[in-house]
């Protein structure tokens, strides 16, 4: 099957950079596809071509009816696909690594120049774990949407090339040569586990589906918690800032306080004496007190 431990080590990395569910998405992706690729689709599917036969010794028959009833091998189209839709996410990791190592870099030379670093990283907690937000929080949505498209479009082509997810036991092949004499019956071996392996394959497909989609609707629902919580902090800390017109009327009022009778309307507001204070009436409702 082939060495996977490199893609293994690439996709191990992305387990610091993803979310709770898009590291449950990297366990069905190396337990229930590499890990069981590798270890048993040899051995259900290692004898398709030498178990292959056909009833007939016409020349080419054998191959020609081995080639029509399986374009492709299942197990290298499987190994496409895990390379296809593993693809995205390790763009998304190249992306990531990038985005860090740049924020890290001109931190250090803002702190070469000043001596000091005004703000936290961006991208990266007090753990260094990253934050999917900004421009990570885009890199991370359209991996997924791939990743998506990619699932179905696989397991759609499955279906246009391979037809039923049923593997039969023996078929009528009419392909040359084998029509010169009105078609062969072909026999496959073990169509029992070839039956449940595809079946298998194509669940854990949509399992991947599954885990990308909820991943999607969790980072949205995040992403619009936190722009709640922004606003509301924004709002809160305007409506706690004094106006400007309260500070003008203030400076007005105690220019004015040696005539303590006098009315003074100063830009919508007015100020009066009243036992020593001065109290400010503003048009926003606001009231400041101002002890003389």
């Amino acid at each position: 099957m082939g060495d996977w431990s490199y893609l293994s080590s690439l996709l191990d990395k992305v387990q610091s950079h993803s979310t709770v569910v898009g590291k449950i998405w990297m366990s069905v992706l190396f337990l229930f596809r590499i890990f069981v690729l590798g270890a048993a689709a040899d051995k259900v599917w290692g004898d398709e071509v030498s178990e292959f036969t056909c009833d007939t010794h016409e020349p080419g028959c054998e191959h020609a009816c081995y080639n029509w009833m399986f374009p492709i091998s299942y197990i290298h189209y499987w190994v496409f696909q895990i390379t296809f839709v593993s693809t995205p996410t390790l763009f998304y990791l190249g992306h990531a690594v990038h985005i860090i190592h740049k924020e890290k870099r001109m931190m250090e030379q803002l702190q070469d120049r000043t001596g000091f670093v005004k703000k936290k990283p961006k991208y990266t907690d007090d753990r260094g774990k990253v934050k999917i937000k900004g421009i990570l929080f885009c890199t991370y949505m359209t991996q997924l949407v791939f990743k998506i498209f990619l699932e179905v479009g696989f397991s759609v082509g499955q279906f246009y090339i391979f037809g039923s997810v049923f593997m039969v036991s023996y078929f009528h092949c009419p392909m040359l040569p084998c029509a010169h004499t009105s078609g062969a019956q072909c026999y496959i071996s073990r169509p029992r586990e070839k039956t449940i392996f595809i079946i298998f394959m194509l669940v854990v497909s949509g399992v991947s589906v599954l885990l990308n989609i909820i991943e999607m609707i969790y980072l949205l629902c995040n992403r619009s918690r936190a722009i709640s919580k922004k606003r509301l902090a924004q709002q809160h800390a305007l409506s706690s800032q004094p106006s400007f017109h309260v500070f003008t009327v203030m400076l007005n009022c105690m220019n004015e306080k040696k005539n303590l009778e006098r009315y003074s309307t100063l830009i919508t507001s007015a100020c009066v004496s009243n036992d020593g204070q001065w109290i400010i009436y503003h048009h926003v409702t606001l009231s400041v007190a101002l002890t003389i």
